[in-house]
Order: structure tokens, then C-alpha cells, then sequence
């Protein structure tokens, strides 16, 4: 497999996963976050809070609502690595689904 479409898979897992991780956040409320992805963006919203991803080969670039923003590296083992080290993707798309879905 080419590492550029190494990149896109991993891009569309966590895109699938951050969808899994707020349905599953909301099921007590009845509540659903919207997720728009596409090649090389992905955006989550639920009520004020939002979440951005922009995907450029392994580089995403993410923002908050809050101000907050950082870039992460995916790697060819679907980790993001940042400056706190490496995360498995899932981790990571269930920390942000948690966040949104307060």
C-alpha cells in the first residue's frame, strides 16, 4: 500500500470513529453531534462546541472553539503523535467526542 493512501485510510477511520464515539456520547440525551468530513477536512459541531481537523498527508492541523488549535502527525500505526507523545487514533477520536458531547 502507498503511504499516501496509508494516510487517507487512516484519515477515514478516524473520521468513522469520532462519528461512533459522539453517538455513543449522546444516546443518554438523545443528542448527535454533526460530523462533515471529506479528503482533507473533517469539522464535529454539537451545540457551541466544535472541533476542526485539516489533513495535509500525515500533517492534521486542529482548532477548538475555545482558541485552542496544535498540529499532530499521523503515523503509519494509527497513532497521532504531538508534543505529549503518541496517542492511538481511538483514543484520541474518544477524548474528542467526550469533550464535544458535555
Amino acid at each position: 500500500m502507498k503511504e499516501t493512501q496509508i494516510y487517507t485510510e487512516l484519515w477515514h477511520s478516524l473520521a468513522a470513529l469520532l462519528r461512533s464515539y459522539t453517538t455513543a456520547h449522546g444516546l443518554n440525551r438523545s443528542q448527535s453531534a454533526e460530523i462533515l468530513a471529506d479528503e482533507v477536512s473533517l469539522t464535529a459541531r454539537h451545540g457551541a462546541r466544535w472541533l476542526e481537523l485539516r489533513r495535509a498527508g500525515p500533517s492534521i492541523a486542529w482548532a477548538r472553539e475555545n482558541g485552542d488549535r496544535g498540529v499532530f502527525e499521523m503515523t503509519e500505526h494509527a497513532k497521532l503523535r504531538g508534543p505529549a507523545g503518541e496517542e492511538d487514533l481511538d483514543m484520541a477520536a474518544e477524548a474528542w467526542a467526550r469533550e464535544l458531547m458535555v
